[in-house]
């Protein structure tokens, strides 16, 4: 037994704060237009801190950020090409500096309906080291980050006899563990899966013409699936084999833009031109999945362009029909009863952060908006983009772009130009532990506090994690989340615990989550 008198405990002062995270496909990581991020929103006292400001070339196109690269498309006239070409272009997340630009097609919009200042629609979508990118015309390029260069390359049309709708293609490609989705309009096989790596096919089938909506993936009912907005309606199928789920009919030409919205096992769609919205419970009989028409509003709750997030309920987004009175609206998404709307947003975008709505009005402002279904409450506005950076003269502000954030950062763009903002929130004082043996070497207390001996913000609490490890060669597989109780006492997290007489030495890390 004399060797416990010797028994060491060895307390290091790890802390490992988790805050921010990439964008890398349109409406985020998750697909739902929500950031787990925490920013700034004191605007009043200390305005959001503009990093760089650039002009772009025409664009509908919004921003994916990975790996300190920034991704968009625009409309770019190229020496020796005889039509404008749509491009890719990467900026670099710190400086706005443009690093490449890869052209893929051409930049032809003969529908009208957007302007002189007209672009491609569809967003990059990042997964290390490869950006895809879907073009108007039905190219599936995948390029290298590094340099732009083309990896490889589909054409839908010519491959699978795909049929480029009106106003062309707006769709997003889909990514999730190596594989593309993307409804290629060809008929009889219309939705479609690749495998990332080199473009071959993984599955197709269903015949539910195209719309300029992207698909969205999520786990709806216990079953991982992908829900696609045809002009049929709602169809979704398995993640791995394409086999069909469930339908939601909900017929309509192609002029929407907006995502199907998943909450829980509730789907929601919407449609401009009359067509209306509605909401759709899956259901899970072990057999198959069902379907359950919540409600359904024909001619009204109409999403154009831009598709609402959901937030403990409710739907917040642009509603109404471009080019006529549009407004910021919250819906009920259990009923579809409209709370309240606000006008001034224009045709703009919507994103949710920091538990509320940020919004990115069609005239440049963002704006804070709290997410409750009592009444519009305005939390801070910021004047983004005015087009004083324009390099197409005489035309104004349009941001029909969807707004992006990562690291504590907000990428917005119109038509005309673009910006980084700094948004992010005061970082909390770094976490100190500190630990002590008492009763006889028998037992060690832990103190978990604010490295600077400021009080710890019992908000801080409940994300904070204890880990321990006998042996640092282990790796991370050797941590051990421990479970013993910890109290709140004197502005400090206390563990207090008898040693376990086969443990000569004990390490501890604190994990903070955002």
């Amino acid at each position: 037994m004399k060797a416990a008198c010797w028994r060491i405990l060895f307390v290091p002062f790890f802390c490992f704060p988790i805050w921010a995270g990439d964008w890398p496909q349109y409406r985020g990581p998750n697909h739902d237009g929500i950031s787990t991020e925490s920013i700034r929103t004191n605007w009043a006292d200390t305005q959001p801190r503009q990093i760089w400001k650039v002009p772009l070339d025409p664009g509908l196109s919004s921003f994916s950020v990975s790996g300190g690269r920034v991704y968009t498309q625009v409309r770019r006239t190229i020496s020796g090409q005889a039509q404008p070409q749509e491009v890719c272009i990467a900026l670099d997340a710190d400086t706005g500096q443009e690093l490449w630009a890869t052209p893929l097609g051409i930049a032809d919009y003969p529908d009208g309906g957007v302007g002189s200042d007209d672009g491609p629609r569809s967003t990059p979508s990042v997964d290390g080291n490869f950006v895809y990118v879907l073009t108007s015309y039905l190219r599936l390029a995948c390029l290298g980050t590094n340099d732009g260069h083309i990896v490889w390359s589909r054409d839908l049309v010519a491959d699978y006899g795909g049929t480029v709708i009106s106003w062309q293609n707006a769709a997003s490609p889909l990514l999730e563990n190596g594989l593309i989705f993307l409804n290629c309009n060809a008929p009889g096989n219309r939705l479609l899966a690749l495998h990332e790596t080199d473009g071959t096919e993984v599955w197709k089938g269903q015949d539910d013409p195209m719309t300029q909506a992207s698909p969205v993936i999520a786990t709806i009912a216990g079953v991982r699936q992908i829900v696609f907005f045809a002009q049929s309606g709602l169809v979704s199928v398995a993640r791995d084999t394409g086999s069909f789920l469930w339908r939601y009919p909900f017929p309509f030409s192609v002029a929407t833009a907006a995502s199907p919205v998943v909450s829980n096992d509730v789907v929601y769609c919407a449609a401009a031109y009359g067509v209306g919205a509605g909401a759709v419970q899956i259901t899970n009989a072990g057999t198959q999945l069902g379907t359950n028409e919540i409600w359904r509003t024909p001619g009204a709750s109409m999403n154009h362009w831009a598709t609402p997030v959901c937030l403990s309920g409710y739907l917040y987004g642009v509603y109404g029909q471009a080019g006529s009175t549009t407004s910021l609206r919250c819906i009920e998404l259990a009923t579809g009863n409209e709370m309240w709307r606000q006008s001034g947003s224009g045709s703009g975008g919507v994103l949710a952060v920091s538990g509320l709505v940020l919004m990115m009005t069609e005239d440049g402002y963002v704006v804070l908006v709290n997410p409750d279904p009592g009444g519009y409450t305005e939390i801070a506005r910021y004047r983004a983009l005015d087009g004083t950076s324009s390099s197409i003269a005489g035309l104004p502000v349009k941001c029909w772009n969807v707004p992006a954030i990562s690291n504590g950062r907000l990428y917005v763009r119109s038509t005309t130009e673009a910006v980084c903002l700094d948004v992010a929130a005061a970082a909390p004082p770094a976490l100190k532990l500190s630990g002590s043996l008492s009763g006889s070497g028998q037992n060690f207390r832990l103190l978990i506090g604010n490295a600077d001996g400021s009080p710890l913000d019992t908000n801080r609490v409940p994300n904070i994690d204890l880990f321990a490890t006998m042996d640092l060669t282990l790796g991370t597989g050797g941590w051990i989340r421990v479970t013993n109780p910890v109290v709140l006492t004197n502005n400090q997290l206390l563990l207090e615990s008898p040693l376990s007489l086969s443990a000569p030495q004990l390490f501890f890390r604190a994990e903070e989550r955002p």
